[in-house]
């Protein structure tokens, strides 16, 4: 049988977005309007634009991250200057590194990412409800991914934003297991959470909306487990997602040029430190390229890498 994308409520529309910018979710029920997330910086005129578009008119009144990697997070000081009077509420876990602005705390120079400075109102504190459209959504602690990230999950119709926690194939790279942290078990409960909420409907951080929540989650736990097994597979999926992130957003770079920037960003040094000191630095991060070239990623062309 064909596969049926569900079709969310008419008080959402899903903005699915490329993989440099996690999917928008905006409300615009009677009682309010709201973005769910708000991509990457390089997209953030897009992401203004779609939401004006999607609003019709209306003003922005709230923005929401479901955690602050910067694809969930860099179109906020965009929205933000758009719709000033727009609330921004955020998870409560790294509200001190926004409020007194600390970029290497909040993962974007780890990362070698980019995300403008933006200001926050309120936390999304697990154990709550908000109100989001004409709807209140429960908001539930999804660590793993990221420490401090959230899921949101409105019980009436069993929807469920659950950012980078599931996808329809797989979830996000283990973040904290990059800094030597034990956080495989955190994803596992976040699994375990998300079959016990039983959404009818998901909307991912990337990728399209699904229904079939049971499949995604034997899916991720099969990927999990393999992970646990063996962290250097995780480790070695890590810095390719890294690498082909940064060529998402160059779109085609001399070889040169990656490599300086990968040996200038802190998680290749600790990856490579961690789990593949036994190869040069350089020689490693050359081999990276070469997967994703493999891979069907990337095409090299000389002495350039161009994203595919």
């Amino acid at each position: 049988m064909p596969h049926t994308q569900p079709a969310p409520p008419p008080d959402i529309t899903v903005l699915e977005r490329g993989w440099l910018s996690a999917n928008n979710i905006l409300f615009h029920g009677r009682h309010g309007t709201a973005v769910v997330d708000t991509g990457y910086c390089a997209h953030a005129n897009q992401t203004v634009a779609l939401v004006q578009g999607a609003l019709g008119g209306r003003a922005l009144e709230r923005i929401l991250n479901t955690h602050l990697h910067s694809d969930h997070c860099g179109g906020n000081a965009a929205l933000q200057q758009a719709w000033p009077g727009a609330e921004t509420a955020i998870p409560p876990g790294q509200a001190a590194q926004v409020r007194h602005w600390d970029a290497y705390a909040l993962s974007y120079t780890p990362t070698g990412q980019e995300c403008p400075p933006f200001r926050f109102d309120t936390v999304l504190q697990p154990g709550t409800t908000t109100l989001l459209g004409d709807r209140p959504w429960q908001v539930h602690a999804a660590p793993g991914h990221d420490p401090h990230s959230v899921v949101l999950f409105e019980p009436q119709d069993r929807l469920l934003i659950s950012a980078d926690a599931l996808w329809e194939n797989g979830f996000g790279v283990v973040f904290p297991e990059l800094e030597g942290d034990s956080a495989f078990a955190d994803v596992a409960a976040t699994l375990d959470l998300i079959e016990h909420l039983a959404p009818r409907t998901v909307i991912p951080g990337h990728g399209p909306v699904f229904a079939d929540a049971v499949r995604a989650l034997d899916g991720a736990r099969r990927r999990l487990d393999g992970f646990a097994r063996n962290p250097a597979k995780h480790a070695l999926y890590a810095a390719k997602v890294l690498l082909k992130y940064k060529l998402l957003e160059w779109q085609q770079t001399p070889m040169a040029d990656l490599l300086a920037w990968a040996q200038a960003t802190p998680y290749f040094g600790m990856l490579h430190t961690r789990h593949f000191a036994d190869q040069a630095e350089a020689e490693w991060l050359e081999s990276l390229a070469a997967d994703l070239v493999r891979s069907g990623a990337a095409v090299r062309q000389g002495e350039w890498l161009h994203n595919v």
